[in-house]
């Protein structure tokens, strides 16, 4: 069996477990699940990490992110009908009932960083959410990789516009991109399609500027024009 699909069954044992339970599996519970000793394990997730297919701690090699999953809370906790997730970030956590075919809707709960209100909202597959709060991302799309966990640490859900201004204002940092709901809605539905499965492939930067633009964001912050193609 080659690198790469040893890397694959990992990846799928990785997956599985944290739909199923939330969490991903150790490596001890990898290698029972996979059949491969612990060099394999160990091989085929610094491989699933340099592919980007997750994201593991470098020094423990743990896995810390199967995006939209994460083993490490970052500020949304979200809850299915028998399972509880950590939320990776506010798009990963909008994410979650469109992979889970078994998860129709879900319970996405967070709070502002800017004044700590709390905010629930039922995250389903087949309409956005009501409400007047606003996602900011402040990682742009070229930088995103650089540091994942930072980035998607500050994808975050706040109570208004006015809000993400006292929080930039208090952190010294400068404003990324601000959504609505429907908007982030659009951008979670289908992203992750396929991760579930045997085979999968990351989407190339064309299916991926297509996908951002479907959902209705714009502009060089997501390497996009700043006005929809005519036609």
């Amino acid at each position: 069996m080659s690198e790469t699909e040893r890397a694959e069954e990992v990846r799928l044992a990785v997956y599985t477990g944290f739909a199923r339970i939330g969490r991903p599996p150790g490596a001890a519970e990898l290698a029972a699940r996979t059949g491969f000793d612990n060099r394999e394990v160990r091989q085929a997730l610094e491989h699933l990490h340099r592919t980007r297919a997750l994201v593991i701690d470098t020094g423990t090699g743990d896995v810390v992110m199967a995006h939209p999953f994460s083993s490490v809370p970052l500020g949304f906790s979200v809850m299915g009908a028998r399972t509880l997730w950590w939320g990776g970030c506010a798009w990963d956590s909008f994410a979650i009932p469109h992979l889970l075919s078994g998860e129709p809707d879900v319970l996405v709960a967070t709070r502002c960083p800017a004044c700590d209100a709390p905010h629930a909202w039922v995250a389903r597959r087949d309409t956005p959410p009501p409400g007047d709060q606003v996602a900011h991302f402040l990682i742009p799309v070229r930088h995103m990789w650089d540091d994942v966990v930072h980035t998607c640490a500050h994808q975050r859900l706040f109570c208004s516009t006015g809000c993400v201004d006292a929080w930039l204002k208090r952190t010294g940092r400068e404003r990324g991109y601000v959504m609505d709901l429907p908007t982030l809605w659009r951008l979670a539905r289908g992203w992750y399609d396929g991760r579930l499965e045997r085979g999968y492939v990351r989407r190339d930067p064309s299916s991926a500027a297509a996908h951002l633009t479907a959902a209705g964001l714009r502009g060089p912050f997501w390497g996009l024009p700043s006005e929809p193609a005519a036609g």
